[in-house]
């Protein structure tokens, strides 16, 4: 493959100096210890933990406990909170500043599910002018010497747009850097990431960072968006899918050390099998490793001549032993299959009208009795 080649850039939030201007975006189910640790042996940058609800991190849920907990050679470590309620957000950041959990902590305003738009929460929650600003304020005060950023959308949909104001309200408060998923609600993760937008927010937002993020599927857009935006670093999500090794890509483009990758199905047959070891170390159990490992099969051997026969194998392996025989029935020296391993990764979804609470467009206020509604918005969802 062929790399980008980019001045060297480093990035700084806060106190947190980084290598290179690159940051994992939280994904569900995805971005826990097993995926984050995998990414860090191939690349640098920040690698952020999997979307915690803050209610259930103040309510000490055991899985999200289990989920904020980092390996001892992740550094710096991020937790991305979501929330509704500034109170209760400004609690769980108290909570993992005073028991040392994380280094970071971003806050999510981008997520589109329609769960919890209808509900007010993720990329609707910006449109309330005024919770925004408390949520980020309080959050940013709990964190103290911690370095807290906000992630979020365009807005609801083309007509209320929200980036603008949510981003200066954000440097207001005293957030450490603002991330622009450039797309609204509406679109989910259909269609193109509207760059120009970041742009606009960069010219905008003037003393924080502002990182891009959207369609890197690969180093070579990573290095167009910050040329063409004029961003200061870019969040990656759905193009490292089955793609660890992208951290690395992104490395050597940034003009740090990185080993070259020859990327033939025995390379990515070694990085499945080490996602699958890592997963059975992280959730314990290895029947329960394997299963999770399920999801990232497609992803993983996109483009390559795996037939359907072993596609399906490794989609219900479940041990270690048989992920193993099946792999050994691959042609390991099968080269990279060039553009049909490229391009978008996981599910786009459709332009659709978002769901969300009755008249919520009809005022930038809180109602005052919207708080029980918002508070039904505090549930496990991905993110933005």
């Amino acid at each position: 493959m062929t790399l980008a080649a980019a001045p060297a850039r480093a990035l700084r939030i806060g106190p947190i100096d980084l290598d290179v201007p690159v940051v994992l975006a939280p994904m569900a189910g995805i971005t826990n210890t097993a995926f984050r640790l995998l990414c860090r042996e191939y690349g640098a940058g920040l690698y952020v933990s999997e979307m915690i609800t803050s209610r259930a991190l103040v309510e000490r849920n055991d899985t999200t406990m289990r989920l904020i907990r980092h390996h001892e050679s992740e550094t710096p470590r991020s937790i991305q909170l979501y929330g509704v309620d500034p109170k209760t957000i400004a609690e769980a950041v108290r909570i993992i500043v005073a028991e040392d959990h994380a280094d970071h902590v971003d806050l999510n305003f981008g997520c589109p599910v329609p769960k919890v738009t209808r509900k007010g929460g993720g990329a609707a929650l910006p449109w309330k002018t005024g919770l925004f600003a408390e949520i980020v304020d309080q959050a940013v005060k709990a964190a103290g010497d911690i370095p807290l950023t906000v992630k979020m959308r365009k807005g609801i949909d083309p007509d209320h747009l929200t980036f603008l104001d949510a981003g200066r309200a954000a440097e207001d408060a005293g957030a450490a850097a603002v991330a622009l998923h450039a797309r609204t609600a509406s679109e989910f993760y259909s269609g193109h990431a509207d760059w120009n937008a970041i742009g606009e927010l960069k010219q905008a937002v003037t003393s924080i960072p502002v990182l891009g993020n959207g369609d890197i599927w690969s180093a070579e857009d990573a290095v167009r968006m910050m040329a063409e935006t004029d961003c200061d670093g870019v969040v990656v999500g759905r193009g490292c899918l089955g793609r660890p090794w992208l951290f690395g890509d992104l490395a050597a483009a940034f003009g740090a050390e990185s080993r070259a990758v020859d990327a033939t199905l025995g390379f990515v047959a070694d990085a499945f099998r080490r996602h699958a070891q890592l997963l059975v170390e992280f959730l314990e159990d290895e029947d329960h490793g394997c299963r999770d490992i399920r999801k990232h099969v497609a992803w993983y051997f996109k483009g390559y001549p795996v037939g359907s026969d072993i596609r399906t194998g490794l989609a219900t392996a479940q041990s270690l032993a048989h992920i193993d025989d099946l792999l050994g029935q691959l042609d390991r020296d099968a080269p990279y299959p060039g553009a049909d391993a490229e391009g978008q990764r996981g599910r786009a979804g459709r332009p659709k009208r978002p769901a969300l609470p009755d008249k919520w467009l009809e005022s930038r206020d809180v109602a005052a009795d919207t708080g029980e509604m918002l508070r039904g918005a505090e549930i496990e969802n991905s993110g933005g």
